[in-house]
């Protein structure tokens, strides 16, 4: 077996009214749950905040959240795009696209 893929991303806790907020963990769950579904074990997805020892570097203007695969910034800022992972990453590992027509 070849090695998966990294997906990184990196948010940060968020201030809130009620308290703390750990909004982009919670999102970059949901997209490992979801790339997992799509692609298996051939792609790994680690969440760091920006403030974890281990997190990368961040690139010069760059926003957050941030994404990254195998090192290579895919977004940085806005929303998390599960279209755009999509595409990055079936490049990366040979799946076949299968888009329903309607």
């Amino acid at each position: 077996m070849s090695k998966p893929v990294l997906v990184q991303i990196v948010g940060a806790p968020v201030a809130c009214a009620e308290g703390t907020k750990d909004s982009w963990r919670e999102v970059s769950n949901w997209v490992a749950r979801q790339l997992r579904v799509r692609f298996g074990d051939r792609v790994q997805v680690k969440y760091y905040n920006l403030f974890d020892v281990d997190c990368p570097p961040m690139p010069t203007e760059a926003q957050l959240p941030l994404v990254l695969i195998e090192g290579q910034v895919v977004s940085s800022g806005g929303k998390i795009s599960m279209p755009l992972l999509r595409k990055n990453l079936e490049e990366l590992t040979d799946v076949e696209v299968f888009e329903p027509r309607g």
